[in-house]
């Protein structure tokens, strides 16, 4: 696939493409104001030589000195530089032609038939040396006769045309230049202002593994470019938490495996030492049964974490009842919970479309944990409740120690213990939490939890799908 042109060459072309846009239109309105300033001025001065030859005609009879009125044709065109006269009788024989002017006997043939009615209109004429602006027009010989003459007052514009020839060539040569300059100058401006860009692409060059906490000034840049550099910097501040978390993970992985690992070596080396009987061997791979379960298990509950993670895991929707699911983990937990002295109490009913075995198992994660926690001589409160909308809710309570409050953010992390010394017995690999809340997830609910020097409270919202 071709990759687009760059920013800068395409806002460079932009700037050229306006200002050639501009500039011609510019030049094209100066050359009409000029080719208009000439032909008005053309126009006054053969209206002028035009009412002139009018009134003189005015004046004159078949009596009249054509000599005289030779010389009066003549003293008209003084101070007309380039105009030329021409009138025709009706028949078409010539009265006056300047000296040296051409012949305009065609316009005036045209202009003698009676029904030429566009006297007034300034038409161009040429020939093989000149080019002429020509105003042709009928004139009465005087009021008391009704012979019409025929006028063409021609005036020439060669140096017109080679000014605007010239001054069309050196305008749209401007233009050209002024579109190059201005193209450059685009191309300079798009170059500097896109100077911050660069600093940032330097600085997200300069951002590895190692160097995630490098974070952009948006003070530093542009209006522009600051909604870029803030959504960066929380890019990064999220990436740099998911590495933390997975380097972590990582870590925690390797301790947690490594424990049994080393366990389960220590009792073969033990076993191995010296010869036992068939009673102590089955002991000793009893124990062991014990440590591969627990590895078993926190491989299934990793596996389990992954394909959450990646939307692997597909729901099998049914009608779960959850009080009888509580019930039954009652049931379930019933001898543990007597032989630590807590007793379990539920309180209200649900039913609600969801993974049973999955649910089950988020009820059994915040059961165990509760019980876990809980004095002797004291209840774990289970209670649900269904509003009249599409909402369930579950709370867990339980008294017992308080959670300090900075480890409530990271509580559902994976691994994460309140209690960093307690033992792996006691509470497990430190995933229940985590497999509890992304089983929420999947769900499209909610868990979170609340901790108090009189209890602490896990609640659980879900809801409803039509």
């Amino acid at each position: 696939m071709r990759q687009p042109p760059s920013l800068t060459l395409r806002l460079t072309l932009l700037f050229a493409v306006a200002a050639a846009i501009v500039l011609a239109g510019f030049g094209w309105i100066v050359e009409r104001s000029i080719e208009r300033h000439f032909a008005i001025e053309d126009r006054a001065e053969l209206e002028s030589v035009a009412h002139a030859v009018s009134q003189t005609l005015s004046h004159y009879d078949a009596t009249s000195n054509p000599i005289a009125l030779e010389q009066r044709f003549n003293d008209v065109l003084v101070g007309h530089h380039g105009t030329v006269l021409y009138i025709t009788y009706p028949d078409g024989r010539i009265l006056f032609i300047s000296p040296g002017g051409p012949d305009l006997s065609s316009l005036n043939q045209i202009a003698s038939d009676n029904n030429y009615n566009d006297g007034d209109k300034i038409r161009y004429w040429s020939n093989t040396k000149h080019t002429y602006r020509v105003l042709t027009r009928r004139l009465a010989e005087n009021t008391t006769t009704s012979r019409y003459y025929t006028m063409s007052v021609a005036v020439a514009i060669n140096s017109h045309l080679r000014f605007l020839e010239h001054f069309h060539l050196t305008l749209w040569l401007m233009v050209a230049s002024g579109t190059l300059l201005m193209g450059l100058m685009g191309w300079i401006a798009v170059r500097r202002g896109h100077a911050p860009l660069h600093n940032i692409v330097t600085q997200i060059h300069r951002i590895s593994a190692n160097e995630l906490n490098t974070r952009l000034s948006p003070e530093t840049v542009p209006r522009e470019l600051s909604d870029l550099a803030n959504s960066f910097n929380d890019m990064l501040a999220r990436m740099e938490e998911a590495f933390h978390r997975l380097s972590n993970f990582s870590a925690d992985i390797a301790h947690e495996l490594r424990t049994p690992v080393t366990s389960l070596l220590t009792q073969t080396q033990v076993a191995l030492s010296q010869s036992r009987d068939n009673d102590e061997y089955r002991e000793i791979l009893y124990s062991n049964i014990e440590e591969y379960e627990r590895m078993a298990q926190m491989v299934s509950d990793m596996l389990f974490l992954a394909k959450a993670d990646n939307g692997q895991y597909q729901l099998e929707r049914t009608e779960v009842d959850l009080a009888r699911e509580v019930q039954d983990l009652f049931e379930y937990y019933e001898a543990w919970a007597e032989e630590r002295g807590v007793a379990l109490a539920l309180h209200g009913t649900a039913t609600i479309p969801a993974d049973r075995l999955m649910l089950r198992r988020v009820l059994s994660n915040l059961l165990s944990n509760a019980i876990r926690h809980t004095p002797s001589d004291n209840t774990v409160h289970v209670q649900l409740k269904q509003s009249r909308g599409q909402t369930i809710s579950i709370s867990v309570e339980n008294p017992g120690p308080v959670i300090p409050a900075e480890h409530i953010p990271r509580l559902f992390n994976r691994f994460h213990r309140v209690d960093a010394s307690r033992h792996r017995s006691d509470e497990g690999a430190g995933l229940g939490l985590s497999i509890a809340k992304s089983i929420i997830d999947i769900h499209g609910g909610t868990i979170d939890v609340e901790s108090t020097e009189e209890c602490t409270l896990f609640r659980v919202i879900l809801h409803k799908r039509n």
